[in-house]
């Protein structure tokens, strides 16, 4: 059983993080910072260099993926992202295909810069819409309002063959009831991609301060568990399942991006904080991480020519995990290729049979000889079902 299998590589991307906003979000735990004013021509410099230092680092892959992340990347000129996506081309061959993806926020002064990002390249644009309710936007800390969001969605239609945004769902004091209903305006857009998070409360966030001191009361975990199904059957009706845990899309709409690191593929990350991975036969992957403050990695890459502050190598047990837990997070699972070309074990040494067999006859966990995954209810449950798989 589990042959070894031919490989199945999701190919190479490139991440470019933007770390500033215009002000911190209070469920943010995101490495984003607050500046009065930014050298836009000395960051955009910096980012060039940075990427040509990676494309030494990694070189002779072809890029399919780009993903500019924050962060707000809509505060960037649309000169700045071209110049990445040209730097990105010099370094490494671009596939024809390849996705050029930038989050943004719904403001005016960002969606007025979208037929400039179009320009410059990029064809897939995210939204962070997160809520289409004003009371719950301003308690989200957002700055925009529901009438901005629903003018960015029509421009961004408008100027980019594809597009996406984000909600958060299960905020303090939203019922079932009123999910559906915000879930229901949401699909009427008819937008190719869905992302459909669950708020949780993240340790150094104003949001975690607020919960510990109980001043900021989220649904219970009943409620919790019914809008996420109720997020799943709604979904899958409007043409838009489920193909990871929060991300929702039309068959061929899926993100790239994203989908590669969940099936830990390989992808240099250029920016503050950003992490990149190369991987090396026999399941060895190669993590590596710019340094995290703005003004540290801007002036390690002036003085160096890139900020690399960490370079780990991720094998045995530690990779084994972590391969299980990105991979069981997308509706396909591992593939018996998935895990050798990032393993080199076959579905059985990964996972022996007597360690998942209460979650398969749980209703949780399939596994035929080709495949492993967690199947809709054991993805509702998904770390339980990690606790009782990994060592």
């Amino acid at each position: 059983m589990n042959a070894t299998p031919a490989t199945d590589d999701p190919g190479f991307g490139v991440y470019v993080h933007w770390p500033f906003c215009q002000s911190k979000c209070p469920y943010c735990d995101f490495n984003s910072h607050v500046r009065e004013t930014i050298d836009e021509v000395r960051w955009r410099a910096a980012l060039v260099a940075e990427i040509a230092h990676m494309g030494q680092v990694a070189p002779g892959r072809t890029v399919r993926s780009i993903f500019f992340g924050g962060g707000t990347p809509s505060l960037m000129a649309p000169a700045t992202v071209g110049a990445a996506l040209d730097a990105i081309a010099a370094a490494w061959p671009l596939a024809d295909d390849v996705e050029v993806t930038l989050e943004a926020n719904p403001g005016s002064v960002e969606a007025g810069r979208f037929a400039g990002y179009r320009a410059a390249g990029v064809g897939r644009v995210s939204l962070g819409v997160q809520a289409l309710d004003d009371t719950a936007l301003k308690a989200l800390g957002r700055r925009h309002d529901r009438d901005e969001a629903l003018a960015a969605i029509a421009i961004a239609r408008e100027h980019f063959p594809r597009m996406s945004f984000d909600l958060i769902y299960a905020r303090p004091g939203q019922s079932p009831a009123a999910w559906e209903e915000e879930l229901t305006r949401a699909l009427a857009f008819g937008t190719d991609h869905l992302s459909l998070y669950q708020l949780t409360i993240e340790p150094g966030t104003a949001f975690h301060t607020l919960h510990r001191r109980g001043e900021l009361v989220i649904p219970c975990e009943d409620d919790q568990a019914t809008m996420y199904e109720a997020t799943q059957v709604m979904t899958g009706a409007a043409g838009l399942p489920a193909y990871e845990v929060s991300n929702h899309a039309r068959p061929g709409q899926e993100s790239r991006h994203n989908t590669l690191y969940w099936r830990s593929g390989e992808w240099a990350g250029v920016g503050p904080g950003a992490h990149g991975r190369l991987n090396a036969p026999g399941g060895l992957s190669i993590a590596r991480r710019q340094a995290k403050a703005p003004e540290t990695w801007l002036t390690g890459v002036e003085a160096h020519g890139h900020a690399t502050a960490e370079t780990l190598e991720i094998a045995g047990s530690e990779r084994h995990t972590e391969v299980l837990m990105m991979g069981l997070r997308l509706a396909r699972g591992l593939s018996a290729a998935d895990v050798h070309r990032t393993t080199g074990l076959t579905i059985d040494a990964l996972v022996p049979p007597a360690r998942r067999a209460p979650m398969v006859a749980a209703g949780l966990l399939e596994v035929s000889d080709d495949r492993i995954l967690a199947t809709p209810a054991g993805r509702q449950v998904l770390n339980a079902v990690l606790e009782r798989l990994v060592d």
